[in-house]
């Protein structure tokens, strides 16, 4: 407050004694632990009440608990030496016609020494536990040889990868230290539609970024996520927020920033979070026995649509249609045949296809569960004892080796890529894209590797390396590159540009 030399002293006294009252109602205020802005429920019409948001106090008291997380992966590799020399000299080197006058014919070539490959992860996390536990997406650390971890106040410590799981993204850390700032788990469950969320992250490198916005639905079902019910949130999400926490207000967690819906490779308004109640559980077990146990029933299921349902009898399309039944599996042991139709799992309704993967898949493995089916137009109850659920089987392209000729490069990008022989496509179960051969420099930083195979870039499917060009070339300053990696299926930002 300014104060004019002139001003009349009573004035001052009583201005500062009323300032004074109104910084303790402030200060009782901000004292109170932070909730939700209130919600006032008025007559049509009226405006709607409610507070401000004010993330401060939130970013001051949970931020020194999330770190920024750098995974490398070393690996050394045979490159073919295509010069006519021994050793690698570009031809566009001074020198290089000046050796090619002393080497005798046919001789030269070959291989050129090995070489150190280096493949890195950026991405964010939170503390569990004063101890060092540390929780973040399992593909940030996914192949990792090294993995390190920053805190807020610059200290960094290599961490330890207790475990992961793949099928739900989330992996736990474990560093050494004690007396670390540990966060506080909430309840994805009661997060509401509308309210108020921030995230805390280093996108793009940049440490301790808060973002904020509110939750926009809940329940996502996203392709080839099986056993996870996103948080969909307008919260600014990008490249480096992966693992990093996200905050009601609180200061509690309620999800894991995992991924985003954009068609340049930055974020567009659309961001999912795995609900942290899915997380925890999986990270529980992980601490325990450092791998995720899951029941099973052994059926193939598909989604039922209307025209489908009422060929089966029903008038609502909710539940799950039975399109295979393994041998010797607990559903075959059951009695479960081809065409019924899952209902309920313990009396807890199957509203579609996705939900009977999360209802079984979040019971431990034998466990009796009573399904309810719809079979030939009647209700029947099965009584069901779970098997474990076996890892999936890693996809490896075929031992065949590509052609020389059918390899391109992308020399501004570090990125050399192969065409994927029809055997390898059909053991894939892919209609096109290519196998990643090499990468350095953009491409590396990316987070692309060696193995990964490009499907799509931008939303737009890749047959082979001229359409992956093309699309590139029309891509701007970024592109989104869809990516199978092993059993895992994901999105990846490459910059096309320093």
């Amino acid at each position: 407050m300014l104060i004019s030399p002139s001003f009349p002293r009573v004035a001052i006294v009583t201005a500062l004694a009323v300032a004074l009252t109104g910084c303790d109602r402030i200060q009782q205020y901000f004292n109170q632990p932070a909730q939700t802005p209130p919600v006032t429920t008025q007559q049509a019409g009226a405006p709607v009440g409610m507070l401000v948001a004010d993330f401060s106090q939130l970013v001051e008291r949970e931020g020194p608990a999330v770190v920024n997380i750098t995974a490398n992966n070393r690996e050394e590799q045979d490159e073919e030496n295509t010069s006519p020399f021994p050793f690698p000299i570009p031809e566009d080197d001074p020198f290089f016609e000046f050796f090619k006058r002393f080497m005798p014919p046919g001789q030269g070539g070959g291989r050129s020494a090995p070489t150190e490959r280096e493949a890195m992860s950026y991405g964010s996390g939170f503390i569990l536990s004063t101890d060092g536990f540390i929780m973040t997406n399992a593909h940030v650390v996914a192949g990792a040889s090294q993995i390190q971890v920053k805190m807020a106040d610059k200290r960094e410590f290599s961490a330890k990868l207790i475990g992961m799981d793949k099928r739900t993204d989330v992996a736990v850390l474990k560093i050494e230290a004690t007396q670390l700032p540990a966060v506080k788990i909430g309840q994805a469950s009661q997060l509401k539609v509308g309210e108020w969320v921030a995230a805390i992250g280093a996108p793009f490198g940049f440490d301790n970024t808060v973002t904020a916005g509110i939750v926009s639905a809940k329940g996502r079902n996203l392709p080839d996520d099986t056993y996870v019910q996103f948080i969909q949130t307008d919260v600014a999400i990008n490249p480096g927020n992966s693992g990093g926490p996200l905050f009601n207000l609180k200061g509690e967690v309620v999800g894991i920033n995992s991924q985003i819906y954009s068609r340049s490779g930055g974020f567009m308004g659309i961001s999912f979070s795995i609900p942290i109640d899915v997380a925890m559980q999986v990270a529980e077990q992980l601490k325990k026995n450092g791998k995720v146990s899951r029941g099973q029933l052994g059926v193939h299921i598909q989604e039922l649509s209307l025209d489908l349902a009422q060929s089966f009898g029903r008038k609502t399309a909710d539940g799950a249609l039975v399109v295979n039944v393994e041998p010797n599996s607990p559903a075959a042991i059951a009695g479960l045949q081809i065409g019924d139709i899952v209902l309920t799992v313990d009396g807890e309704a199957v509203a579609s296809s996705r939900d009977l993967p999360l209802l079984i898949g979040g019971r431990q493995p034998g466990t009796k569960v009573k399904l309810g089916l719809w079979r030939k137009g009647q209700t029947v109850e099965v009584e069901v004892t779970l098997a474990e659920l076996k890892p999936d089987a890693a996809p490896t392209p075929s031992k065949e080796e590509p052609p020389k000729n059918n390899k391109t490069s992308f020399p501004s990008l570090g990125l050399t890529v192969a065409e994927l022989s029809p055997a390898q496509r059909q053991q894939l179960a892919l209609k096109g894209g290519v196998l990643v051969e090499n990468v350095r420099g953009l491409a590396a930083k990316s987070g692309l590797m060696h193995g990964d195979i490009i499907i799509a870039v931008n939303q737009h499917e890749i047959a082979d390396a001229k359409s992956l060009e093309k699309l590139l070339n029309e891509s701007g300053d970024s592109a989104a590159l869809l990516v199978r990696r092993m059993d895992n299926t994901l999105f990846i930002p490459l910059r096309l540009k320093e």
